[in-house]
């Protein structure tokens, strides 16, 4: 007889303690609340008024924080270490900035209906890949759509062919540094290294708006507490099971009929989704995107921040992309020159002191703190009668 499975939503209301959903309310009411009347409502002049660059600032680290997450999904839940999220991150990326250059329409340097890269380069028309790109439903089709697609080829056969470990990881790098060489050729239609830039409007808004930087910033915010709560329901559900036991014991679980195949392939393409719904959010609050992105560095970056923040949990690896990258800003403007020293040594302290990172760290604790509260006698035991004689 099959036992009743409770439904979805009790599910994830019983899975996630107390404390995740305070949190998630704090943060809700700071988004949304706090954020907007700081940085509209209070004067230039307040301490506690918010500028533009903060907003931006914040709205940034936010995507980061939803690769960061679509990144712990793949490596600390199914045991794949990718080096080349910062593919689909940019590929989502360009899918809306394609959308965006069309945007500018002839306030470009060129007056013309072309891009400008285009003008320079002297195109007389559009790539047949660029029509519709004038779309706002088909730009976030894109984003979804291209990511998605690409990792699910890949994965298909990389996954078929059984490649794991270091083996996958390379592959991922490579295929990563492969695509950034194809960006920077100009015939490809992207701009080339300078890439799309000197954007100007979204949906027929000014995208340098206060309410714009606010709008993109509150998105963010919203797809980083989405990718949370639909992480807990798969890493909580059976699936999520399977997928921890396939990290675990491959072979073993093939044993017990189970096709790893299907559920590596399906945690991998979601992954690679979120990431590219990540960039297509991030480009237009930084205000450029290049082929540099791609850059082999910046997937092991992701790579940083998920073990900074504690791999093998979901607010660990958004924890640790907020922490290493509020270090990076204040350290590439007091010591420029010594950055990518100090993410090294980050990343060694990290592995050799706290393998578990941030949240690792803290659940040790909790848990070293509940057994001395354990190991203490009480007031009316026998030994608490000893201890008060």
């Amino acid at each position: 007889m099959l036992l009743h499975q409770p439904s979805a939503v009790p599910r994830l209301l019983a899975a996630t303690p107390r404390a995740g959903w305070i949190a998630l309310a704090a943060f809700v009411l700071v988004m949304a609340v706090l954020l907007p009347a700081s940085r509209l409502l209070l004067p230039e002049a307040s301490p506690l008024h918010v500028s533009d660059y903060v907003v931006t600032l914040i709205g940034k680290i936010l995507c980061y924080s939803v690769v960061a997450v679509a990144m712990g999904l793949v490596w600390g839940y199914a045991g794949i270490l990718s080096l080349g999220h910062g593919l689909f991150f940019s590929l989502g990326g360009y899918a809306f900035g394609m959308y965006l250059m069309r945007q500018i329409g002839r306030d470009g340097s060129y007056h013309s209906d072309l891009p400008d890269f285009m003008v320079f380069l002297d195109w007389k028309a559009l790539p047949w890949y660029w029509q519709g790109s004038d779309s706002f439903l088909w730009a976030l089709l894109l984003a979804l759509l291209v990511p998605g697609v690409i990792a699910l080829v890949f994965g298909y056969f990389a996954f078929r062919s059984r490649i794991r470990g270091v083996y996958f990881s390379i592959i991922t790098q490579a295929l990563t540094f492969a695509a950034m060489l194809l960006f920077y050729r100009n015939e490809t239609g992207f701009g080339g290294n300078n890439g799309f830039t000197d954007f100007k409007r979204i949906l027929g808004y000014p995208i340098t708006a206060p309410e714009m930087r606010l709008m993109l910033a509150g998105l963010s915010a919203l797809l980083l507490m989405l990718t949370l709560v639909c992480a807990r329901y798969l890493v909580t559900s059976r699936y999520g099971r399977v997928l921890a036991a396939i990290r675990d014991a491959e072979s073993r679980v093939m044993f017990l009929g189970y096709q790893p195949l299907h559920y590596k392939l399906f945690v991998w393409t979601l992954s690679a989704v979120l990431c590219g719904l990540a960039g297509a959010l991030y480009v237009p609050q930084v205000g450029i995107i290049n082929p540099s992105e791609m850059s082999p560095a910046n997937s092991i970056e992701i790579a940083i921040w998920v073990a900074v923040g504690g791999r093998g949990t979901l607010l660990g690896p958004a924890l640790g992309a907020a922490a290493v990258n509020l270090a990076k800003s204040w350290f590439t403007v007091s010591f420029p020159d010594y950055w990518l020293f100090f993410l090294g040594l980050l990343f060694v302290l990290v592995t050799l002191f706290l393998p578990q990172g941030i949240v690792g760290m803290w659940q040790g604790l909790r848990a070293q703190r509940g057994r001395k509260r354990t190991a203490e006698p009480t007031i009316g035991s026998d030994q608490g009668r000893e201890a008060q004689t």
